[in-house]
């Protein structure tokens, strides 16, 4: 196997020098052939010299076509002999029908029918079915057979891998496919005639993969392509606002034609309709949800459902039998096992300035009435600059100053203006009902000393908008989390021990004591970002409350 394996990455070196090295002309603009039967002999000649010339010329096969993988296709072709897999004497095969059907269905998958050659396809095709001459020109047939096979291998790897680039978080084992595995897909798709099957095992199981895929076509249904007014982001001009934020309602539908006047009552109840479109607060006031919402087109929702199918492909083929999932933007903690979705509570997580990271690791333990240490970027910003105005500041915030060796320090001893950034001690909140991390704190192994937690500021859970915090997640049902956690550790205790974990939470939690508790059974923990998702069979966008969709499609998905 070594062997074999060695002989074909030095074919594929030496395949690659050859074509590489040597200066290939252009394939013709054109090569009329009089019968079909000379187009197919034509045909692997320009076959060959297209890609030949495409490998040495960066994917360039002609001045409007470049090819994604050029190399790919040359072996491709290269063990039939350069003939075309996708046409045959002036006729389409039927898997090229199903490849260009596929092509312009690429909305489907959450693709772009542009990154696969659909424009100069449907052009060519076009022309075949209008001029009886361009039918017999075999350069036509040879270019459009390279892309249709150029396509399907761009195809695989996005539809298997997607288009975001690996991170310290992708999860995927095949992160990069090997050519041999795009060639089988390649040689399975020929032998089969079928595509949508093939297609189909590329994809992740995840479920909610597959719920956000099929909420597509109706997506697309009902999706209103037209240019709206833009929103000014600015307030300062009332009068320009107000202006413009009619106009807006008016062109989607939210205020009648009919209306000679529209008055603040009438305008704010057409918001509110607006807002109940989107899934968003409905009061009537046009804040910052409201405005990013008012200037987002449906072009842009697209490639937020593309972005998140990607995000789904970055993690593991198969996830754990148990996991917390941690959803930023939907501000929504999740306790899955066997599929099944055991627990919903709501979180607040950190603010757009302290954004809560996104990372996988499994609970090690929980401490009831814990400590807040706090972080050095927290005392940095804050309690530096606010003990230099006041050195009572620490004591009204009830927290206690300590230094290396843990003694117990004095602020108003300390010269705090010598400090510009950290301090020589940790700043510590004592356990208790007011302390920031609430009375249970779940811990796990992570570089950014993040952790789930309970809070004292429960009334912030009412809020639709929960980006608040320093960058922890808190979890409005923490009592209900950790007791799932007790109780599977303790299933396979027998007798009277089975119950002892779970009453010395309750009895810890009631005397208010401070316990670490270790989690036998780790529970793993994704923290992701993902702003739309299919909940009660409706699809759901939630705001790009930290940006990093709209970064990602101005790097990814620019113009789409």
């Amino acid at each position: 196997m070594i062997q074999v394996n060695a002989f074909r990455l030095l074919s594929i070196v030496l395949v690659s020098l050859f074509i590489s090295c040597n200066n290939t002309p252009p394939p013709p603009a054109t090569d009329i052939a009089s019968t079909p039967e000379e187009l197919e002999k034509k045909m692997p000649d320009i076959v060959q010299t297209a890609i030949k010339y495409a490998v040495q010329n960066e994917g360039r096969m002609d001045d409007s076509t470049i090819l994604h993988s050029p190399k790919l296709v040359w072996q491709a072709y290269e063990k039939k002999g350069f003939a075309p897999y996708w046409s045959k004497r002036e006729s389409w095969l039927p898997l090229a029908d199903t490849m260009f059907r596929f092509i312009r269905e690429a909305k489907l998958y959450g693709l772009f029918p542009v990154d696969y050659h659909a424009g100069r396809l449907d052009s060519i095709a076009n022309l075949f079915n209008s001029d009886t001459l361009a039918i017999k020109d075999a350069v036509l047939w040879a270019k459009a057979d390279l892309m249709l096979s150029d396509a399907f291998f761009r195809m695989v790897k996005d539809i298997r891998l997607g288009r975001l680039p690996n991170d310290s978080m992708t999860m995927r084992k095949d992160t990069v496919l090997s050519d041999s595995f795009f060639l089988e897909q390649f040689d399975m798709a020929q032998q089969a005639g079928q595509i949508h099957s093939l297609f189909a095992k590329l994809e992740p199981a995840h479920k909610g993969y597959h719920a956000l895929k099929y909420a597509i076509p109706s997506f697309l249904d009902s999706a209103d392509n037209r240019v709206y007014t833009t929103m000014p982001l600015s307030r300062k001009d009332t009068l320009a606002f107000r202006a413009a934020l009619q106009k807006r309602l008016f062109e989607g539908g939210f205020i009648s034609p009919d209306s000679v006047t529209v008055d603040s009552e009438m305008l704010a109840e057409a918001v509110k309709n607006f807002q109940r479109k989107y899934n968003i607060k409905v009061d009537g006031k046009v804040g910052d949800e409201t405005t990013r919402l008012l200037n987002e087109s449906d072009q842009d929702r697209f490639a937020r459902i593309a972005i998140t199918l990607d995000k789904y492909k970055q993690l593991p083929e198969e996830m754990p039998a148990r996991y917390i999932w941690v959803n930023i933007p939907g501000y929504e903690l999740t306790l899955v096992e066997d599929d099944s979705v055991l627990l919903r509570s709501k979180i607040i997580c950190g603010k757009p300035v302290t954004p809560t990271p996104l990372l996988t690791s499994a609970i090690s333990d929980m401490i009831t009435y814990p400590q807040w240490t706090i972080p050095a970027s927290i005392i940095e910003k804050e309690i530096l600059p606010a003990l230099k105005k006041d050195t009572n500041y620490l004591a009204k915030k009830g927290y206690s100053l300590i230094d290396k060796e843990g003694n117990v320090i004095n602020p108003g001893e300390v010269d705090w203006t010598k400090y510009k950034k950290g301090i020589p001690y940790k700043v510590v909140q004592g356990s208790g009902d007011e302390n920031a991390l609430g009375i249970l704190k779940f811990n796990f192994p992570n570089k950014y000393a993040v952790y789930l937690h309970d809070t004292n500021q429960r009334y912030l859970f009412s809020r639709d908008m929960r980006s608040l915090s320093h960058g922890c997640v808190r979890v409005q049902k923490w009592d209900n989390l950790a007791y799932y956690i007790v109780r599977y550790d303790s299933k396979e205790i027998t007798g009277s021990r089975r119950n002892s974990v779970e009453d010395s939470l309750t009895t810890w939690l009631q005397r208010k004591e401070k316990h670490t508790i270790p989690v036998r059974n780790r529970l793993p923990v994704f923290i992701r970002y993902f702003t739309c998702e299919v909940k009660n069979g409706r699809l759901v966008f939630h705001d790009d409350i930290y940006g990093d969709d709209k970064a990602i499609r101005e790097k990814f998905f620019a113009g789409k």
